[in-house]
């Protein structure tokens, strides 16, 4: 014998208010794991940066390109990131490359700094360790 109408409704009910608390804790773990990963996926994104470089163009007809660390905010651009073999061919491209002084990429090459603007000896010649 089955339950009467009364009693099917209130388990029905009852059933239905679990199944919106259900759904409510279902919602909250899905925007805390969307957080979590768009969390994860800028510190990604941060260290690669740190471990990269970046090219700025030269500004004037005469000028030469500079040299950044890929997370350096004087040239906040976000183009192309360079790897170490990118940068070594850059540098034998453009021999009057420039490294920028507030981010010094040269300490992340591993590379002595630089004791400024490069004399035009016609011998351009950076050595990576």
């Amino acid at each position: 014998m089955g339950l009467p109408i009364a009693e099917r409704l209130e388990k029905q009910r009852t059933l239905l208010e679990w199944l919106r608390y259900q759904v409510t804790l279902t919602e909250r773990t899905i925007r805390d794991l969307e957080r979590e990963e768009a969390e994860e996926k800028r510190r990604r994104d941060q260290a690669r940066r740190e471990t990269r470089w970046k090219l700025q163009p030269a500004r004037a007809v005469q000028g030469h390109p500079m040299l950044h660390r890929g997370n350096c905010g004087q040239y906040p651009r976000d183009g192309g990131l360079l790897d170490r073999d990118e940068v070594t061919i850059a540098v034998e491209e453009f021999p009057g490359l420039e490294m920028c002084g507030i981010c010094a990429p040269w300490g992340s090459l591993g590379i002595d700094k630089p004791a400024g603007p490069p004399a035009d000896t016609g011998k351009h010649e950076v050595e990576f360790p």
